[in-house]
């Protein structure tokens, strides 16, 4: 039985794409209950995403200017948050909001708060004293990764979150297809995800270019782009067509790793370097490279050896346990 209908402010402030893909999650399984959700991003990447359409009816979408300053940012904040009085507020990662900006801003917000608990940067924790300002939040939810404060008393852990659960995922024939390949084309497929930094962009159809060069005519080789970008195919979310990809190379993010893991799809990454996040830590040393002779090596290793353990058919989602725990805070 669905929960009352709740006013949910969701803020997912951040570079990249993931912080906004896990707010997204989220949102999707809010509405899916019944809530009405408003989502603060400053992604570059969400101008160009469907957002409203995939997240539903309930879902509002706030896109702040990526380019704008600092001041200009916390601007749009404060704006946001004094537009209504949410039931709740939901704030991923950063405690004390992207520019720090919540640190005097949280105590106008007369709702619970909710801080989605990750994995952060000690030295940030240290230095701006994160230990007080996660005090402010009534609950913690960790979504699926170890976080500092994972122990705290109003700490609950999840499992991994997705953007989508596994029967809203394409078969493996009905991915290939939506990628492009002929029923008939028995290739196996890499899949190079595009999108970070505008160096990491530039890199990763690189790794395309030399990946076509070394594997041609044995593997189709994609370039996975979330918004439109010369060279790439257009697919988002990549979840929904991870069934039909047999090697996976991005970098080390939340997200990619937790999709990977989920559908069984080998993984081939970068620990990109992050002020925050720490993506060395999330890769196994089998999934990590560190330059592009290595990667081709791996992803060529892994082609030869496909054959192991049948891919899971299904997994488990945490953002519905996260739904239920926030609902709770809620009332």
């Amino acid at each position: 039985m669905a929960a009352r209908r709740r006013h949910w402010r969701l803020y997912a402030l951040g570079g990249g794409l993931g912080h906004l893909t896990r707010a997204a999650a989220l949102a999707r399984a809010a509405v899916a209950r019944g809530h009405a959700v408003d989502l603060l991003t400053n992604s570059p990447f969400a101008p160009g995403l469907p957002l409203e359409s995939w997240l539903g009816p309930g879902a509002t979408v706030h896109r702040v200017d990526a380019r704008l300053d600092k001041a200009a940012t916390v601007a749009a904040v404060g704006a946001w948050l004094a537009e209504s009085t949410p039931d709740v507020l939901v704030v991923d990662t950063f405690p004390r909001g992207l520019a720090g900006e919540l640190v005097a801003l949280l105590p106008t917000v007369r709702a619970p708060r909710v801080l989605v608990h990750r994995d952060l940067n000690p030295v940030y924790v240290e230095r701006f004293d994160v230990a007080r300002a996660v005090d402010a939040f009534d609950l913690l939810v960790v979504p699926g990764e170890d976080a500092p404060f994972m122990h705290h008393p109003r700490a609950v852990r999840t499992a991994p979150w997705l953007l989508l659960d596994a029967d809203a995922c394409l078969s493996q024939v009905e991915a290939r297809r939506r990628l492009g390949l002929d029923d008939g084309d028995s290739r196996p497929l890499v899949a190079v995800m595009g999108c970070g930094r505008p160096e990491e962009v530039a890199e990763a159809g690189e790794t395309v270019a030399r990946l076509r060069a070394s594997l041609t005519p044995h593997a189709e080789v994609l370039w996975l782009v979330p918004t439109p970008h010369e060279g790439g195919l257009t697919v988002w979310p990549a979840l929904e067509v991870l069934r039909g990809v047999d090697v996976l190379v991005g970098a080390g993010g939340y997200n990619t790793v937790q999709e990977a893991r989920a559908t069984g799809t080998p993984l081939v990454a970068w620990a990109r370097p992050r002020l925050y996040d720490r993506q060395a830590l999330r890769l196994k040393a089998a999934e990590r490279v560190e330059d592009a002779a290595e990667l081709e090596a791996k992803v060529s290793s892994l082609l030869l050896h496909q054959a192991g353990p049948p891919r899971p058919s299904t997994w488990v989602n945490g953002v519905h346990a996260a739904v239920e725990a926030i609902e709770r805070v809620a009332r």
